[in-house]
């Protein structure tokens, strides 16, 4: 990308949860463009998480600064309030309060997740999900905000998964994703007075390095998984959501979505935008079409 290309250069990112998947994606999206992006999470060179993955905010920044951008990685436990102060009093110093763009995207609850009735399940291993997935950005939209309120301008997004309060199989898990789009909704009415902008945003189903690998193929071979099953057919990689939150936060009339739930699958039609492999993947209309063919309810 050219400079002249480099339409987020001068702005500043924080993407909280950027070790991996859809928020690595985004970091470097961000950096292409020309954003300073300050990547946060658990695992660094020096200490991994109880993800156990060996993907580290070290390498997320060196590839937002290798993308055309200026990476920083900061170790931040999201769930611990003096950890988020300390990470956006930081910010405030370095960039003289200066914060464009926040992305939240912490999860944290690949090992927590339990399939069945919500009766049988683990107790502990659901309310921790619950802390993770929803009082993480609850406590990091708090502490960030008011830099961008101060300048009158900003955009909040949440990552998760669905745009709608579709049933997603599990009542904790459900209940975590939905509340994100809560959490983006109620925060877009809190905020519109102050200038600022909050949504929802979700990928389609995503084809992460987790995900392939549980699969056991790698992104080279990663058909050889439709078989075991079909609806990978669909996924996306985490690059297609980066292009989507470039595409956002370049859209001049942003604040339209104000309060929305959006979806890689619907923006890279508005917006034109394609993955990796320069296909527009359209989660919806194969899970729609796949589930009218298998005659299962929509």
């Amino acid at each position: 990308m050219t400079d002249k290309e480099k339409k987020l250069q001068g702005k500043v990112a924080l993407v909280a949860g950027a070790t991996r998947g859809a928020g690595r994606a985004i970091a470097v999206a961000l950096g292409s463009a020309g954003a300073t992006v300050y990547c946060t999470g658990r695992t660094t060179r020096s200490h991994q998480s109880d993800i156990g993955r060996s993907e580290t905010i070290e390498e997320t920044a060196e590839q937002v600064t290798a993308a055309g951008g200026k990476g920083i990685a900061v170790q931040v436990d999201h769930s611990k309030e003096a950890e988020v102060k300390a990470l956006v009093e930081r910010i405030n110093t370095e960039q003289n309060g200066q914060l464009d763009i926040l992305i939240n995207d912490i999860w944290g609850g690949e090992k927590l997740i339990e399939w069945g009735k919500f009766w049988e399940l683990s107790m502990d291993k659901g309310l921790l999900m619950l802390e993770r997935a929803i009082f993480t950005h609850i406590i990091t939209s708090r502490c960030a905000v008011p830099l961008m309120i101060a300048r009158g301008k900003g955009l909040v997004i949440e990552i998760t998964d669905g745009d709608s309060d579709k049933y997603r199989g599990n009542l904790i898990y459900d209940l975590a994703k939905v509340s994100v789009i809560r959490l983006a909704k109620s925060m877009a009415i809190e905020l519109e007075p102050t200038g600022l902008t909050a949504f929802a945003l979700t990928p389609g189903f995503l084809r992460s390095e987790q995900m392939l690998d549980y699969f056991g193929v790698a992104e080279a071979n990663w058909r050889d998984a439709i078989a075991k099953e079909p609806y990978f057919e669909a996924s996306e990689t985490p690059y297609y959501i980066g292009q989507a939150v470039v595409a956002l936060a370049t859209d001049p009339d942003i604040h339209k979505k104000n309060g929305q739930a959006l979806a890689t699958w619907h923006l890279s039609v508005e917006y034109g935008f394609k993955d990796a492999d320069g296909s527009q993947p359209h989660w919806w209309n194969f899970y729609t079409a796949k589930q009218a063919a298998e005659g299962k309810p929509i």
